[in-house]
């Protein structure tokens, strides 16, 4: 997947300006799709050069014209194109594995302290995503269309989150046994 992608589902959902967007990426797409405010706008840029999505400005008072965004034709061809290719399974790529498993090599308690950090911040995400659970879906068994598919994302996330720091607890637990 392109950062475009993630934009075109974004702006899809609600027309935005950059800075919109990259408020939107601050507060939920940006969870499971990263992207910089500069690395917003360029791309926004090159979609509007490539026809992706088209900007109307609006004029504001002390402060340059906003551009607010939407999807062109060619952006939505281009979004269902992508959605019927195949996406490869994520492959995990983790450091912190990496370092647990030569943690014999060095300080175990500088390792143990690596771990409960990361814990730390898995489970302040955690509660993160329950808070947006609450707030946005407080029945899920009546969601359908757009607001299932965000809800099923949320999901995933607070799954990953809760395995991920299950997983840090039980790692917590035998280090600190195999430390004594």
């Amino acid at each position: 997947m392109a950062l475009e992608h993630a934009i075109l589902v974004s702006l899809t959902e609600r027309a935005g300006s950059g800075y919109e967007l990259a408020r939107r990426f601050d507060r939920s797409i940006g969870y499971f799709w990263p992207a910089t405010h500069q690395q917003i706008y360029r791309v926004l840029r090159r979609m509007d050069e490539a026809g992706w999505v088209t900007h109307t400005e609006i004029a504001q008072e002390g402060r340059p014209d906003k551009k607010v965004y939407r999807v062109a034709a060619a952006g939505r061809a281009e979004l269902t194109r992508w959605l019927a290719e195949p996406e490869d399974p994520a492959v995990l790529r983790d450091g912190l594995g990496v370092k647990l498993r030569g943690a014999s090599l060095g300080s175990l308690d500088v390792v143990l302290k690596e771990i409960e950090r990361h814990r730390a911040e898995h489970a302040t995400r955690l509660e993160v995503y329950r808070g947006i659970q609450r707030r946005d879906f407080p029945k899920p068994s009546t969601l359908h269309g757009r607001d299932l598919h965000q809800y099923l994302v949320l999901r995933g996330g607070i799954r990953a989150e809760e395995s991920f720091t299950a997983w840090c607890d039980e790692v917590i637990e035998a280090l600190r046994k195999d430390n004594r």
